[in-house]
C-alpha cells in the first residue's frame, strides 16, 4: 500500500551551465526515491572512455547553492556497479554549502571492461542532508561502555 507522507522540502538555487541545457537537473526517479539521479553533462560527440582501475571527472552541467547547514552527498548508483563495477573512489563525496562550482562525479571503474559514458547517462545520485555543527567538549575521561575500546571486527558480525 503507497502512502503518501508530507516530507519537508528544502529549496535549493540551481543553475544550469552553457552547453547543458539539455541536460537533465537531479530528479528522483520514484516516489520514495531517496537521492536524485545526476546525469553525465560529457559532449555528446565525445563519450568518456574508464578503463579499467582508471578515474574520469564526468561534468553533471549544473552549479547549486546548498543552504547552510546542508550538505550534498553524491553516493554511486547501484545499478553502475552491478552491471559494469563502477563506483566512486570517494564515497559518500560530499559538496559544501559554500561551493558554487560545477558539480562533478569522479567514477571508478572496477570491472573488467572499459565502459562508456554518454551524454544524458545517470551516473550518480545525490542526497541533500542535515549537517549539524561540532562543539568539542574536552574531558580527562569518557563514559565507559560495554564495547570499551574493542575496534574493527570486535562485535564479531
Amino acid at each position: 500500500m503507497d502512502t503518501e507522507l508530507q516530507q519537508e522540502t528544502i529549496p535549493v538555487p540551481i543553475r544550469r551551465l552553457p552547453g547543458a541545457e539539455d541536460v537533465a537537473l537531479p530528479s528522483y526517479q520514484s516516489a520514495h526515491a531517496a537521492g536524485m539521479d545526476l546525469h553525465a553533462a560529457v559532449p555528446a560527440e565525445q563519450p568518456v572512455a574508464i578503463k579499467p582501475g582508471q578515474i574520469a571527472l564526468i561534468p553533471c552541467g549544473f552549479a547549486m547553492a546548498v543552504p547552510v547547514g546542508y550538505e550534498a552527498q553524491i553516493r554511486p548508483r547501484s545499478g553502475l556497479a552491478v552491471k559494469h563495477g563502477l563506483s566512486m573512489p570517494n564515497t559518500p563525496g560530499t559538496i559544501d554549502s559554500d561551493y558554487r562550482g560545477e558539480v562533478k562525479v569522479p567514477i571508478i571503474n572496477h570491472g573488467s571492461e572499459p565502459v562508456q559514458i554518454t551524454r544524458h547517462m545517470r551516473i550518480a545520485q545525490m542526497l541533500i542532508k542535515p549537517v549539524p555543527r561540532t562543539a568539542w567538549l574536552e574531558v580527562d575521561e569518557l563514559p565507559e561502555t560495554d564495547r570499551g575500546e574493542g575496534g574493527f571486527g570486535h562485535t564479531g558480525r
